[in-house]
């Protein structure tokens, strides 16, 4: 039985599926997980590059205390680019496949109503 803060969760990764389909994205693979080091929520592709998503939701209330950014910690996108090189080579793409992290964030207010923000490219490095 998913815990309160597992089914919230997975309500924002859904909306932001939603998101990412209305704006041109195919969706490949959801909740890819590699043991020790943590999932990437969603992998998508469009326009032939392939894009992994982060995806975190939080309550209007708690964001205004903490914003959402703060959960990207160095170790969570160290972790994350990690995990998108082990899918890259469990799934062999070409090297020159050109792909990058993202990250959409679902803001909840008290009425179930979405903000839907997407940060891209979350990963800063060249020679990906």
């Amino acid at each position: 039985m998913p815990s309160e803060k597992r089914k919230f969760g997975d309500i924002g990764e859904k909306e932001a599926e939603e998101y990412l389909i209305k704006n041109g994205y195919e969706i490949i693979k959801k909740n890819y997980r590699v043991k020790n080091l943590g999932e990437v929520d969603l992998i998508t592709k469009k326009n032939k590059n392939l894009v992994f998503f982060e995806v975190k939701t939080r309550s209007a209330g708690y964001e205004e205390s903490y914003p959402i950014e703060f959960s990207l910690t160095q170790k969570k996108i160290r972790n994350l680019k990690r995990i998108c090189q082990i899918y890259l080579s469990e799934n062999r793409c070409l090297p020159d496949t050109k792909w990058q992290v993202d990250s959409i964030f679902v803001i909840k207010n008290g009425g179930g109503e979405s903000k839907i923000r997407h940060l891209e490219n979350i990963v800063w490095e060249e020679y990906y």
